[in-house]
Protein backbone atom coordinates (compact mmCIF):
# COMPACT_ATOMS: atom_id res chain seq x y z
CA UNK A 1 0.00 0.00 0.00
CA UNK A 2 3.38 2.22 0.12
CA UNK A 3 3.02 5.11 -2.01
CA UNK A 4 -0.06 5.20 -3.21
CA UNK A 5 -1.16 8.23 -4.75
CA UNK A 6 -5.30 9.85 -4.21
CA UNK A 7 -5.81 8.42 -7.48
CA UNK A 8 -4.70 5.05 -6.99
CA UNK A 9 -6.70 4.97 -3.94
CA UNK A 10 -10.27 6.13 -5.78
CA UNK A 11 -9.27 3.64 -8.40
CA UNK A 12 -8.68 0.57 -5.45
CA UNK A 13 -12.38 1.99 -3.24
CA UNK A 14 -14.24 2.13 -7.03
CA UNK A 15 -17.25 0.52 -5.59
CA UNK A 16 -17.83 3.55 -3.46
CA UNK A 17 -15.32 6.32 -5.08
CA UNK A 18 -17.17 5.74 -8.42
CA UNK A 19 -20.62 5.96 -7.21
CA UNK A 20 -19.94 9.31 -5.67
CA UNK A 21 -18.02 10.90 -8.55
CA UNK A 22 -21.06 10.05 -11.02
CA UNK A 23 -23.07 11.76 -7.99
CA UNK A 24 -21.01 14.66 -8.03
CA UNK A 25 -21.12 14.91 -11.90
CA UNK A 26 -25.09 14.78 -11.76
CA UNK A 27 -24.80 17.42 -8.83
CA UNK A 28 -22.67 20.02 -10.97
CA UNK A 29 -24.76 19.93 -14.10
CA UNK A 30 -27.85 20.51 -11.78
CA UNK A 31 -26.10 23.15 -10.60
CA UNK A 32 -24.90 25.16 -13.68
CA UNK A 33 -28.48 24.24 -15.50
CA UNK A 34 -30.43 26.18 -12.69
CA UNK A 35 -27.96 28.73 -12.25
CA UNK A 36 -28.49 29.62 -15.80
CA UNK A 37 -32.41 29.49 -15.42
CA UNK A 38 -32.82 31.01 -12.53
CA UNK A 39 -30.33 33.92 -13.30
CA UNK A 40 -32.04 37.62 -13.38
CA UNK A 41 -35.49 36.16 -12.79
CA UNK A 42 -36.63 38.05 -10.10
CA UNK A 43 -35.02 41.29 -11.77
CA UNK A 44 -37.04 40.99 -14.68
CA UNK A 45 -40.10 40.15 -12.77
CA UNK A 46 -40.21 43.36 -10.72
CA UNK A 47 -39.46 45.17 -14.16
CA UNK A 48 -41.87 43.60 -15.86
CA UNK A 49 -44.87 44.62 -13.06
CA UNK A 50 -43.87 47.98 -13.04
CA UNK A 51 -43.83 47.75 -16.90
CA UNK A 52 -47.68 47.01 -16.49
CA UNK A 53 -48.90 49.00 -13.96
CA UNK A 54 -48.74 52.11 -15.61
CA UNK A 55 -51.26 50.96 -18.83
CA UNK A 56 -53.22 48.86 -15.97
CA UNK A 57 -54.11 52.04 -13.72
CA UNK A 58 -54.87 54.23 -16.88
CA UNK A 59 -57.57 51.33 -18.35
CA UNK A 60 -55.29 50.09 -21.05
CA UNK A 61 -55.56 46.32 -20.69
CA UNK A 62 -54.62 45.47 -24.16
CA UNK A 63 -51.44 47.46 -24.29
CA UNK A 64 -50.94 45.11 -20.87
CA UNK A 65 -51.95 42.18 -22.51
CA UNK A 66 -49.20 42.62 -24.81
CA UNK A 67 -46.64 43.49 -23.09
CA UNK A 68 -47.09 40.18 -20.88
CA UNK A 69 -47.36 38.13 -24.07
CA UNK A 70 -44.01 39.17 -25.36
CA UNK A 71 -42.45 38.02 -21.92
CA UNK A 72 -44.31 35.02 -22.34
CA UNK A 73 -40.73 33.01 -21.35
CA UNK A 74 -40.71 34.73 -17.82
CA UNK A 75 -42.29 32.81 -14.96
CA UNK A 76 -43.87 36.09 -14.08
CA UNK A 77 -45.00 36.94 -17.50
CA UNK A 78 -47.47 33.86 -17.79
CA UNK A 79 -48.74 34.59 -14.30
CA UNK A 80 -48.90 38.15 -14.98
CA UNK A 81 -50.91 37.49 -18.42
CA UNK A 82 -53.32 35.11 -17.22
CA UNK A 83 -54.40 37.95 -14.63
CA UNK A 84 -54.73 40.42 -17.49
CA UNK A 85 -56.36 38.05 -19.74
CA UNK A 86 -59.55 37.32 -16.99
CA UNK A 87 -59.57 40.36 -15.73
CA UNK A 88 -62.68 41.35 -17.42
CA UNK A 89 -64.81 38.61 -15.76
CA UNK A 90 -62.94 37.87 -12.19
CA UNK A 91 -63.53 40.15 -9.36
CA UNK A 92 -60.21 41.83 -7.25
CA UNK A 93 -60.48 38.70 -5.21
CA UNK A 94 -60.96 36.05 -7.82
CA UNK A 95 -58.24 37.44 -9.35
CA UNK A 96 -56.07 37.04 -6.54
CA UNK A 97 -56.92 33.19 -5.73
CA UNK A 98 -56.09 32.78 -9.37
CA UNK A 99 -52.27 34.59 -9.31
CA UNK A 100 -51.64 32.10 -5.94
CA UNK A 101 -52.67 29.18 -8.07
CA UNK A 102 -50.80 30.10 -10.92
CA UNK A 103 -47.93 31.50 -9.23
CA UNK A 104 -47.74 28.16 -6.89
CA UNK A 105 -47.27 26.16 -10.41
CA UNK A 106 -44.47 28.13 -11.74
CA UNK A 107 -42.51 27.99 -8.72
CA UNK A 108 -42.96 24.28 -8.47
CA UNK A 109 -41.43 24.28 -12.64
CA UNK A 110 -38.83 26.37 -11.31
CA UNK A 111 -37.52 23.97 -8.94
CA UNK A 112 -36.38 21.29 -11.52
CA UNK A 113 -34.17 18.97 -10.09
CA UNK A 114 -32.77 20.51 -6.86
CA UNK A 115 -34.14 17.33 -4.98
CA UNK A 116 -31.54 15.66 -5.99
CA UNK A 117 -28.99 17.79 -4.60
CA UNK A 118 -30.78 17.25 -1.46
CA UNK A 119 -30.99 13.44 -1.68
CA UNK A 120 -27.12 13.71 -2.48
CA UNK A 121 -26.43 15.67 0.45
CA UNK A 122 -28.08 13.27 2.83
CA UNK A 123 -26.72 9.85 0.60
CA UNK A 124 -23.16 10.71 0.24
CA UNK A 125 -21.65 10.93 3.22
CA UNK A 126 -23.13 7.57 4.50
CA UNK A 127 -21.95 6.21 0.81
CA UNK A 128 -18.37 7.43 1.95
CA UNK A 129 -18.80 5.74 5.59
CA UNK A 130 -19.52 2.51 3.84
CA UNK A 131 -16.16 2.73 2.01
CA UNK A 132 -14.13 3.54 4.99
CA UNK A 133 -15.90 0.79 7.33
CA UNK A 134 -15.09 -2.09 4.67
CA UNK A 135 -11.99 -0.34 4.05
CA UNK A 136 -11.13 -1.08 7.48
CA UNK A 137 -12.42 -4.24 7.78
CA UNK A 138 -10.26 -5.46 4.68
CA UNK A 139 -7.27 -3.98 6.29
CA UNK A 140 -8.19 -5.65 9.80
CA UNK A 141 -8.61 -8.58 8.15
CA UNK A 142 -5.27 -7.62 6.36
CA UNK A 143 -3.51 -7.48 9.68
CA UNK A 144 -5.04 -10.98 10.51
CA UNK A 145 -4.16 -12.96 7.93
CA UNK A 146 -0.79 -11.90 8.54
CA UNK A 147 -0.36 -12.19 11.82
CA UNK A 148 2.18 -9.33 12.49
CA UNK A 149 3.48 -5.93 11.42
CA UNK A 150 0.83 -3.76 13.99
CA UNK A 151 -0.46 -0.87 12.41
CA UNK A 152 2.04 -0.70 10.11
CA UNK A 153 0.28 -3.36 7.44
CA UNK A 154 -2.99 -1.69 8.03
CA UNK A 155 -2.34 2.40 7.75
CA UNK A 156 -2.65 2.60 4.21
CA UNK A 157 -5.76 0.85 4.04
CA UNK A 158 -7.03 2.71 6.20
CA UNK A 159 -5.93 5.75 4.57
CA UNK A 160 -7.48 4.40 1.36
CA UNK A 161 -10.71 3.94 3.61
CA UNK A 162 -10.59 7.72 4.80
CA UNK A 163 -10.63 9.01 1.28
CA UNK A 164 -14.28 7.46 0.73
CA UNK A 165 -15.30 9.42 3.62
CA UNK A 166 -13.44 12.69 2.20
CA UNK A 167 -14.72 12.35 -1.11
CA UNK A 168 -18.73 11.52 0.45
CA UNK A 169 -18.06 15.07 2.22
CA UNK A 170 -16.99 17.14 -0.30
CA UNK A 171 -20.11 15.95 -2.59
CA UNK A 172 -22.26 16.37 0.01
CA UNK A 173 -20.95 19.72 1.10
CA UNK A 174 -21.11 21.14 -2.35
CA UNK A 175 -24.96 19.72 -2.58
CA UNK A 176 -26.44 20.92 0.34
CA UNK A 177 -24.61 24.24 -0.08
CA UNK A 178 -26.45 24.47 -3.70
CA UNK A 179 -29.35 23.46 -2.76
CA UNK A 180 -29.86 25.83 0.08
CA UNK A 181 -28.74 28.58 -2.45
CA UNK A 182 -31.57 27.57 -5.05
CA UNK A 183 -34.28 27.59 -2.22
CA UNK A 184 -33.37 30.93 -0.93
CA UNK A 185 -33.35 32.17 -4.25
CA UNK A 186 -36.84 30.64 -5.39
CA UNK A 187 -38.29 32.15 -2.11
CA UNK A 188 -37.21 35.60 -3.21
CA UNK A 189 -38.26 34.78 -7.03
CA UNK A 190 -41.73 33.58 -5.28
CA UNK A 191 -42.16 36.76 -3.42
CA UNK A 192 -41.02 38.85 -6.22
CA UNK A 193 -44.31 37.19 -7.87
CA UNK A 194 -46.31 37.81 -5.08
CA UNK A 195 -45.92 41.83 -5.33
CA UNK A 196 -45.99 41.94 -8.93
CA UNK A 197 -49.10 40.82 -8.79
CA UNK A 198 -50.38 42.17 -6.00
CA UNK A 199 -49.55 45.55 -7.73
CA UNK A 200 -51.14 44.20 -11.27
CA UNK A 201 -54.60 43.37 -9.24
CA UNK A 202 -54.55 47.04 -7.53
CA UNK A 203 -53.84 48.63 -10.78
CA UNK A 204 -56.45 46.95 -12.66
CA UNK A 205 -58.50 48.00 -9.44
CA UNK A 206 -58.10 51.55 -10.50
CA UNK A 207 -57.72 51.04 -13.77
CA UNK A 208 -61.54 49.54 -14.22
CA UNK A 209 -62.47 52.74 -11.83
CA UNK A 210 -61.10 54.99 -14.68
CA UNK A 211 -62.35 52.85 -17.65
CA UNK A 212 -65.91 53.19 -16.02
CA UNK A 213 -65.30 57.13 -15.69
CA UNK A 214 -64.62 57.60 -19.20
CA UNK A 215 -67.33 55.74 -20.26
Amino acid sequence: MEGLSVMDMIHQGWYVSYPLIIMSVVCITIILERLWNLGGIMTKTLHLARDLVSPLQQGDFNTALETSQADNKLPAGRVFREIIARQRDESPEQLSSLADERRLEESEGLKGAIWILATTGVSAPFIGLLGTVIGIIKSFQQMAVEGSGGFTVVAGGISEALVATALGLAVAIIAVIFYNYFNTKLERIDTAMTIGSDRIIDAIRIGRKEAAQAA
